[in-house]
């Protein structure tokens, strides 16, 4: 690792889609009380905004800042970045703020707390996008569906979505050289990735590991469960949204949307969940990957770019992070993660997230559709330290610096593969999350320990689902 603070914000994108709300389960009973519009705010007249300190740096900041001040000069603005460890310990700090009656009037919310923040705290902002929906077509159309789809909920918007990252495979062009190794066809298999791991093994040395990846919600077991064509809880879609597909996209992209994402009944104990986690243990059985380990895999650049580890799991993000770790543009590449009985992906999105404290909603929408216009997010965006919600930011120019060569796949991830969903992320995202974590560890301790923890992962899953957000 280095100590570049935009490397930092790389990673802790790398932790942005999962990372762990579970900080968000001691504060999840308070709930309730902190929904009352009364709650006062602070009365400087500034809109307030808060985003992940990690992921904003000082210069970030400004440029949100003055390029919303020659838009609107007549709205005060204030970004307050949150210095926070990941996700999880900033969302807790939001609430703490609430609580005080501090609270921002807009928040900068990854997808796990998406659900959370829409059902408890959050404004539709439907109204709005409606009323100013010749001004937004230019957006929608630069926005896979999937992206907004997965910022909806019960058939509301809550939020625009600004950026995103899947969860592709990324692999170090050394090791793959050492391998004698092709770089992989866009439609590999399981099954080639097996192979593949095993050549980079028998090519290196004991401290080699072919396949490293990290316990968490993003890119952990939850692809591989997506892959095998199943998830940690039962996916479906709500009803309504009509009214956003048939006003912004055409028939063929509107097809099979709805209202937002339901994650419902648990099902850890389904023969094809039980598949992949007895397939992730013959892997580590056979010395092809580590074992799962927690965190946001902050060591995990540097092992990679030094060629300790062949292959990872890892979104648009990395292609900053490895470029600002040495990185040379033609030392590493991506591509789709593997199909097993599908090729569906999954990934993680972010936008902001209007507060129904706010007394300034009307100025907090201006500037939610200010930060999601494409001179904003190319000024915001500059290292690739994440990949952008609009399509047409994603050329050639913008990764010849930094790699890899098959840069188009962050993109096509959704355009070709456009069923590639969000995580599994309910208002309970809090305990499913600590549930996945602490029992995956458990089943994947040996063999034999597959179907028991999975077992016990399906009762506490129960029972996080059975309890109010």
């Amino acid at each position: 690792m280095t100590d570049s603070h935009l490397t930092r914000r790389a990673l802790m994108r790398y932790g942005a889609y999962g990372a762990g709300a579970a900080a968000l389960a001691g504060t999840a009973a308070s709930w309730d009380r902190l929904t009352g519009a009364d709650i006062p705010g602070r009365d400087d007249g500034s809109l307030v905004v808060a985003t992940l300190g990690p992921a904003y740096g000082p210069e970030a900041i400004r440029t949100l800042q003055d390029g919303f001040r020659e838009l609107h000069p007549d709205i005060k603005l204030r970004v307050n970045a949150v210095q926070a460890v990941d996700w999880s310990d900033f969302f807790a700090k939001i609430l703490t703020q609430v609580a005080a009656g501090t609270a921002p009037d807009l928040v900068y919310v990854a997808t796990e707390g998406v659900q959370l923040f829409a059902q408890r705290l959050g404004v539709a902002l439907d109204k709005w996008v409606r009323r100013d929906a010749a001004e937004l077509k230019e957006y929608f159309a630069d926005v896979h569906p999937s992206l907004v789809e997965s910022m909806m909920y019960e058939g509301s918007l809550y939020q625009l979505p600004v950026e995103f990252n899947a969860a592709d495979m990324y692999f170090n062009r050394q090791v793959l050289r050492r391998a004698g190794a092709d770089f992989p066809p866009a439609d590999w298999t399981r099954d080639d990735f097996t192979t593949l791991l095993r050549d980079m093994k028998k090519s290196s040395g004991s401290r080699f590991t072919p396949y490293f990846w990290t316990n968490r919600l993003w890119g952990g077991v939850v692809p591989w469960l997506f892959a095998n064509d199943t998830n940690l809880l039962a996916e479906s879609k709500a009803p309504g949204g009509r009214w956003l597909w048939d006003g912004f996209y055409p028939a063929a992209q509107r097809k099979g949307r709805g209202g937002g994402f339901r994650w419902t009944t648990p099902q850890a104990t389904h023969d094809r969940v039980e598949e992949v986690y007895d397939y992730l243990a013959s892997l580590i059985q056979d010395g092809l990957c580590t074992r799962p380990e927690g965190g946001n895999g902050q060591n995990l650049i540097g092992v990679f770019s030094t060629g300790r580890v062949g292959v990872t799991p890892a979104g648009g993000f990395w292609a900053g992070g490895l470029s600002l770790a040495g990185m040379e543009p033609d030392g590493f590449d991506v591509q789709y993660f593997p199909r097993w009985r599908t090729q569906r992906m999954q990934y993680g999105a972010a936008g902001y997230a209007l507060l129904r404290t706010s007394k300034m909603q009307d100025e907090a929408w201006e500037f939610i559709k200010y930060a999601a216009r494409k001179d904003t997010l190319e000024r915001l965006f500059t290292t690739n330290q994440t990949t952008p919600a609009r399509r047409s930011l994603l050329t050639a120019d913008r990764y010849e610096k930094t790699g890899p060569a098959h840069w188009p796949v962050f993109y096509d991830t959704l355009d070709r593969f456009p069923d590639t969903g969000p995580i599994p992320a309910p208002p309970q995202v809090a305990e499913v999350e600590q549930v996945l974590l602490k029992h995956t560890g458990t089943a994947l301790a040996s063999p034999r320990s597959v179907r028991p923890a999975l077992r016990r992962m399906q009762g506490d899953l129960e029972k996080a689902m059975e309890r109010d957000a």
